[in-house]
């Protein structure tokens, strides 16, 4: 505080010497310069009583007219600078005090910024300034919270597998078991890795997309190799449940869209709907053609979704209380939200509780 104190003493100090040593140079040239025209009219005045001698009285006059309005020039000049440094030091000071007010975090600050002068421009471009810097710094909190929930998620997620696997090894170390569930344990270690693989894998997906470091390669191909694509990888998961898949699409249709990472967005959805499908259920993949977009439909007859939780479904991480008995994570869908929007689309979704499912996904032609 001491050192608050000394060098706003020492401050103003410095700043009553410049005004004074500001006045005392102005004095100084001003009273140089009137010396000389002093000194000039003098002696033209000289040459003149030399010729004239008569005209000496009105010579006297005029040198005396001179000098007062020198004198007057003097003092109009003076209070001219006087006036000048005043509005130059209001002017400082308001804009010390914008500046004062927006460091201790005042947001109530009033700008006067109808008027048509410096000070108004100044207080626009601060206020303009002040805005930017605080949408800045509303970011880095956003982008700050988004991290800490994104660590405590991960963690949350990683520490299942983690805990299982230690179990099932400390299991096997500890304890004499027979051959059988010797390889019981080990497999289900081997499921728990293959979760954590998984999850790895995803989390660098997500990191990449939402970062930016991906760069889509928008083509021009058919959207049914895509869908394709999709369904090789998800076939036999559906046959294991004995889950019929239908398709309604257009073999020629070509689209501009990135074909790997579509058809990891296909990929999501079509195995949700296997996953939440019972066993004898169906799933239909359709087309529509529309002027600026083409829908694909993927629909199913599965257990379907609560309404007041579609609008978290896309959410990282987010899993319904309803599902938690069936193996996920919540990435799926927050993984296929990015990778469409990226490529200019959007999807919709409607769904009803035992009746099913239905994605619609909106691709530009």
């Amino acid at each position: 505080m001491e050192w608050g104190i000394c060098g706003l003493v020492i401050k103003m100090k410095n700043a009553k010497d410049i005004k004074h040593n500001y006045y005392i140079t102005f004095s100084v040239i001003y009273f140089l310069l009137s010396i000389s025209c002093l000194l000039l009219i003098n002696h033209q005045t000289n040459n003149i009583v030399n010729k004239y001698p008569g005209a000496t009285n009105d010579i006297m006059k005029i040198k005396f007219l001179s000098l007062i309005f020198i004198s007057f020039i003097f003092f109009i000049s003076l209070y001219f600078v006087y006036k000048v440094r005043k509005d130059i030091v209001n002017f400082s000071e308001n804009i010390i005090y914008n500046i004062d007010q927006f460091i201790s975090g005042n947001k109530n600050m009033k700008f006067d910024l109808n008027k048509d002068d410096l000070l108004s421009k100044v207080q626009n471009k601060l206020k303009y300034m002040i805005e930017v810097m605080e949408d800045k710094n509303e970011k880095y909190l956003q982008e700050k919270e988004s991290i800490k929930t994104l660590i405590s998620d991960i963690s949350h997620q990683i520490k299942t597998p983690i805990a299982n696997i230690s179990m099932y090894n400390e299991t096997l170390i500890c304890r004499e078991i027979d051959k059988e569930n010797q390889i019981l344990f080990l497999k289900n270690m081997q499921l728990q890795v293959n979760k954590l693989e998984w999850l790895v894998k995803s989390l660098i997906k997500m990191s990449r997309l939402e970062n930016g470091i991906i760069n889509l390669n928008m083509i021009k191909s058919r959207i049914t190799d895509t869908i394709l694509n999709a369904l090789s990888s998800i076939h036999l998961k559906a046959e294991e449940k004995n889950i019929s898949i239908e398709l309604d699409i257009d073999e020629k249709l070509e689209l501009y869209h990135d074909k790997k990472w579509t058809t990891e967005a296909f990929f999501n959805i079509i195995e949700n709907a296997v996953k939440y499908t019972d066993k004898g259920g169906h799933i239909n993949i359709s087309m529509v053609k529309m002027d600026f977009f083409t829908r694909v439909t993927i629909s199913d007859n599965g257990i379907g979704i609560n309404e007041n939780e579609i609008n978290h479904i896309f959410k990282r991480f987010y899993r319904s209380p309803e599902v938690n008995a069936i193996e996920g994570i919540g990435i799926g869908l927050y993984l296929v939200r990015e990778i469409i929007n990226k490529q200019g689309g959007y999807i919709k979704v409607e769904s009803q509780m035992d009746i099913g499912t239905k994605f619609n996904i909106y691709l530009k032609n």
